[in-house]
C-alpha cells in the first residue's frame, strides 16, 4: 500500500510540473513585414518561418507561444522594457547587439542583395557600379553598416520598413534597395516585383554571426532551453520540415562577407 500511495504521489507530481510547464507563456516578439519570415496574413495573423520556428520552440519547451508585433527601429528596447521574451524576427547575431541582449545559436544564415529597377545595367554592384545611384534600405539594419562602409559615393536613403524603400524602387524614386536576398527574391516573385532584378552576389555582413533569437541579458534559463530546444528541432527532423515549406535551398549555409566581397 505504502508503495502504491507512493506511486500515486510521484505521478501527480509529475502531471503538476507537465501541467505547469503547459501553463507557461513565453511571449515572442516580431516585426510582420519581412515576408517569408515574418508578415501579416489576409485575417492579419502574424505567420512566416520565423513564427512556425518559434511555435515549434515553444512546443519543445512545453510552454505556449504568445505573439507581440512591434516595428523594427524599436525592437530591442521593447524586450528590454519587458513587452515580451523573446525577439524572433530574423535578427542577426553581431557583438554590438549581444552587449544589451544575450543571443541563442544560430538557426539560419541570410545573405544580403541588391535589387535594382529596368534591364540591370548597374554591372555586379560593385560600389564604382553604384557610385551617384540613390540606394534604399531599411533602418537598423546590418545593411546600412554595409552601405555606409562601402558604397560612400552613393546617396543612402533609410526606410522604416522595406516596403516603403521597394515601393520607392518600383516607382522610380531609388535606383536600387539592398536587403536580404530571401525576401527580396519572395518580393520579386510577385507581381510588384516584375519591375527590378537581382544583380550582383550575396553576402553577409561583416559581424553578422547568422540570425539568432535574443533574450534579456538576465533570462539564463531560458536561453538554455531555447538553445536546448533549438538543437533537439534540428535533430528530430521538426527544423528541416518547416525549412522546406519556404525555401528549396540549405539555409544553415554561409554567404561570403562584404569584406570578401568588396576589399
Amino acid at each position: 500500500m505504502k508503495k502504491l500511495t507512493g506511486l500515486a504521489v510521484a505521478m501527480a507530481a509529475s502531471i503538476a510540473s507537465t501541467a505547469m510547464a503547459e501553463d507557461k507563456v513565453v511571449r515572442m516578439g516580431t516585426e510582420g513585414y519581412y515576408p517569408p519570415f515574418n508578415y501579416f496574413d489576409a485575417s492579419g495573423n502574424v505567420v512566416g518561418f520565423d513564427i512556425d520556428i518559434g511555435n515549434a520552440l515553444c512546443e519543445e519547451m512545453q510552454v505556449k507561444c504568445e505573439w507581440v508585433t512591434t516595428d523594427w527601429a524599436g525592437i530591442i528596447p521593447a524586450l528590454n522594457s519587458n513587452k515580451f521574451d523573446t525577439i524572433i524576427a530574423s535578427m542577426s547575431i553581431t557583438a554590438e547587439r549581444a552587449e544589451v541582449v544575450s543571443f541563442s545559436d544560430p538557426y539560419y544564415f541570410n545573405g544580403s542583395q541588391f535589387v535594382v529597377a529596368g534591364d540591370g545595367s548597374l554591372g555586379s554592384a560593385m560600389p564604382s557600379d553604384l557610385a551617384g545611384k540613390v540606394i534604399g534600405t531599411q533602418e537598423s539594419t546590418l545593411e546600412v553598416k554595409t552601405l555606409q562602409a562601402y558604397f560612400k559615393d552613393s546617396e543612402i536613403r533609410l526606410y522604416p520598413k522595406l516596403d516603403d524603400a521597394l515601393l520607392d524602387l518600383d516607382n522610380g524614386r531609388l535606383d536600387a534597395v539592398y536587403a536580404g536576398q530571401v525576401v527580396l527574391g519572395e518580393w520579386l516573385a510577385k507581381e510588384d516585383g516584375a519591375c527590378c532584378q537581382f544583380v550582383g552576389e550575396a553576402t553577409r555582413s561583416d559581424g553578422n554571426l547568422g540570425t539568432g533569437i535574443a533574450v534579456r541579458q538576465e533570462d539564463t534559463e531560458l536561453l538554455a532551453a531555447l538553445n536546448g530546444a533549438i538543437e533537439a528541432i534540428m535533430a528530430n527532423g521538426t527544423y528541416a520540415e518547416i525549412r522546406d515549406r519556404y525555401f528549396d535551398f540549405d539555409i544553415m549555409e554561409k554567404p561570403k562577407t562584404t569584406s570578401e566581397m568588396y576589399n
